[in-house]
């Protein structure tokens, strides 16, 4: 049976630190949205055979069937709470066999490791492969249709909430797992590339402005100098760091 990697991205409005945050722009003057850059980036990846927005039920995130059908991408619509529900959904309505799963609000991944990880995570028949301990936003995880399925069966609540895969982390055992960790360099506890807070979206704002001339894949190695050579803007995120990796990573 031919594998089939399918980017689910979760995504809704709802925020209580900052509203739509996968439609807040990164380009202001050119009305270019961290969405738009990321739908962008991962269309470029050779792996990934479709990208599937999974939209949070409700009135509220109307905006994001209009984009999905303006942009032609498949899309699904499910329980807000449940969002490992959705993307089991989002999987299923394409047919895929696994999922590539990325945040909507991180518009850097670190796209140079995606081809390597999913080819190890196919010929190795890994049930999921983890790229951790790496700076907040440019994380991935590869994970098959069926883990996801008994994670969602056999897991609470909790597992079924935006921590997808917390029942995998949690259940090592029962799982074929690799746990990948990169360089040195990229394993920046005081840095974060992902848009939670007001301040998040000025550094990443700034980081585009900075590479855009690149492209929609902006080496990781790159923005970490842009970083370390601008202390204002690690300023910017430096009371953010410390809480936002309290969870991660476990």
């Amino acid at each position: 049976m031919k594998r089939k990697i399918v980017a689910t991205i979760a995504v809704r409005n709802n925020g209580s630190r900052l509203y739509g945050k996968p439609l807040q722009n990164l380009d202001i003057d050119n009305e270019l949205t961290i969405l738009d850059f990321l739908v962008s980036g991962l269309n470029k990846v050779y792996c990934i055979d479709s990208i599937v927005l999974c939209i949070s039920e409700g009135s509220e995130n109307a905006s994001f069937i209009d984009y999905a059908k303006i942009h032609s991408i498949d899309y699904v619509v499910g329980d807000e709470r449940d969002v490992l529900g959705r993307l089991i959904l989002g999987a299923k309505s394409v047919d895929a066999t696994d999922v590539f799963r990325i945040t909507s609000e991180s518009p850097f991944p670190y796209y140079e490791a995606i081809e390597e990880l999913s080819k190890e995570f196919l010929d190795n028949r890994y049930d999921a492969l983890f790229l951790d301990e790496i700076i907040d936003g440019c994380g991935f995880e590869f994970i098959s249709l069926s883990s996801l399925e008994y994670s969602h069966k056999h897991g609470e609540s909790r597992h079924r909430s935006e921590m997808c895969t917390l029942y995998i982390r949690e259940n090592k055992e029962k799982f074929n797992l690799l746990i990948k960790k990169p360089i040195e360099k990229f394993q920046r506890r005081d840095l974060r590339l992902t848009v939670d807070y007001p301040e998040d979206l000025i550094i990443c704002r700034s980081v585009y402005m900075k590479f855009k001339e690149i492209g929609v894949h902006i080496p990781l190695n790159s923005i970490i100098d842009y970083l370390d050579e601008n202390e204002r803007l690690k300023e910017i995120i430096a009371p953010f760091t410390d809480q936002g990796y309290l969870t991660m990573y476990k």
